[in-house]
């Protein structure tokens, strides 16, 4: 079977198709009556890895959700004319003059948590360092305050293309207030309205040409270059001991209390020869919009070493109960699309009784990641660390794998022969086709006749699982169902 998987894809031009793979796909397509308009905009949507990213940021109550709204044409964004209302970045995906971009809305800078500086740090850095480009809006009817000044300095460091947006510009009038915010020096400020939707194609046109043409390279390097491995888990884990203990050195702080580490720290390992970028993270603590100063800043920084990572080591105590918080740790490694491997330390301080009903806690918490590597290991004592690196090997490997279009279909139809899907409505829907379009992580499109129940989907997932392995990575499944034609709706 495994002779029948690859790595890597050998096609650019159609995402990992090749040419007389996706020649084959779309005449497939063609046979079953689908668009092939319809057809690549499905193959871009599922093949395009990550899209580049928008951040909008700025003071509170400076219309920042009002502005992601009307970018992405819906009502989604909470507003309320009240500071503080959106505490958590929130991301869309969005579209303009056929381009697809992600739009994440931030919270406002809050001024009496420690000081201007911190809060400002706190909401501005995980976002600013995340994106590709960034809308700085600012309200042209208060004008420039110490607060945008601040946001500017961190800006210039950052070094991202921005885009300055002088909102609440609701006509002619307004214009000299946002010709003013040239004092920024962050160029030209487009004057907006994003209650009315005044000026806001202009300022998107500028968005698009700061935003990549391509998804800006935001984890791996280049060919021979080290795997990024972000080490994450609740504080006070051992996610430093551990990092230690594989190093072989104290390479970090390691004290009792938790949340010594603030800030990621990025080691070059040498494990079985090879070397590997490894990052300690702060812990993740619950609640995060409640967090203050540099708990909140270091919960932040966490979320974006995710996001630069291949592969999320998750580590849980042992000898503690599986917490809701580490459920939701893994949830974020998992919706980032990483590679995963859980690490369950402090494993040599276990009795018989806990690691009984350990073992019952994961099949029934952790159930949403039982294709994850997991090895039992003590960062203090260091037993098991060799089984580290093959269980990240394996997750990687089943991150890049790639089922042949050929190959898919025919384990498709086997599928279909052997458990259709249920009948809803006097109607049975069926998988028509699929295709593999990425990798990092996995991401097919099923195409087929009708709409395909959650249920059928996660059976479909478990059944690609059992026959190509994909051991340590989250699958991402798309289903585009054929329209009826020639019919009146």
């Amino acid at each position: 079977m495994n002779d029948q998987i690859h790595s890597e894809g050998s096609g650019h031009e159609h995402g990992e198709l090749g040419d007389a793979e996706y020649a084959e796909f779309m005449e497939l397509a063609a046979q079953e009556g689908f668009d092939p308009e319809e057809v690549e905009g499905a193959l871009g949507e599922a093949g395009h890895g990550p899209l580049p990213v928008l951040a909008v940021v700025g003071r509170p109550n400076v219309g920042k959700s009002t502005l992601v709204n009307r970018i992405i044409g819906r009502r989604e964004a909470v507003v309320q004319d009240k500071p503080g209302v959106t505490r958590d970045r929130v991301s869309y995906e969005a579209e303009w003059a056929g381009r697809r971009f992600k739009v994440v809305d931030t919270g406002g800078w809050e001024q009496d948590v420690l000081g201007l500086d911190a809060s400002v740090a706190a909401q501005a850095e995980y976002a600013i360092e995340t994106a590709d480009a960034v809308v700085f809006v600012v309200d042209s009817t208060v004008g420039a305050t110490d607060t945008d000044e601040a946001v500017v300095k961190l800006l210039r460091r950052a070094g991202k293309p921005v885009v300055l947006c002088a909102n609440k510009v609701d006509g002619q009038s307004g214009e000299a207030d946002a010709t003013a915010l040239w004092s920024l020096g962050l160029g030209e400020p487009y004057p907006v309205s994003s209650l009315h939707g005044r000026g806001t194609g202009d300022m998107l046109d500028a968005v698009l040409e700061a935003l990549p043409d391509a998804p800006a390279q935001k984890f791996g390097t280049a060919l021979g270059g080290p795997r990024r491995i972000a080490l994450i888990g609740r504080p006070n884990v051992g996610k430093s001991s551990l990092l230690n203990k594989v190093a072989g050195e104290d390479r970090v702080v390691v004290n009792e209390l938790a949340g010594t580490t603030r800030d990621p720290v990025d080691e070059l390992i040498n494990l079985g020869g090879i070397t590997w970028k490894f990052i300690d993270t702060a812990g993740i603590r619950r609640r995060v919009h409640l967090q203050e100063g540099a708990d909140y800043y270091a919960s932040l920084r966490t979320a974006a070493a995710v996001e630069k990572a291949e592969v999320a080591v998750v580590l849980i105590d042992s000898s503690e109960s599986i917490s809701v918080q580490d459920q939701r740790i893994i949830t974020m490694a998992v919706e980032a699309g990483r590679a995963i491997v859980v690490a369950f330390n402090k494993w040599d301080t276990l009795d018989e009784e806990r690691r009984y009903y350990l073992e019952r806690e994961i099949e029934t918490e952790l159930a949403q990641i039982a294709w994850a590597p997991r090895v039992n290991v003590s960062a203090v004592t260091g037993r098991h660390m060799e089984k580290l690196v093959p269980a990240i090997e394996t997750a990687l490997e089943g991150w890049e794998t790639r089922v042949p279009t050929g190959r898919l279909n025919a384990f498709l139809g086997e599928i279909v022969a052997s458990n259709p899907h249920p009948i809803r409505g006097g109607k049975q829907p069926r998988i028509l086709f699929g295709t593999q379009a990425g990798t990092k992580p996995p991401r097919f499109v099923l195409f087929a006749s009708g709409f395909l129940e959650h249920g059928y989907r996660r059976f479909v997932e478990r059944r690609l699982r059992e026959e190509f392995g994909f051991e340590g990575t989250p699958i991402h499944i798309s289903v585009r169902v054929r329209e009826k034609r020639g019919r009146n709706k």
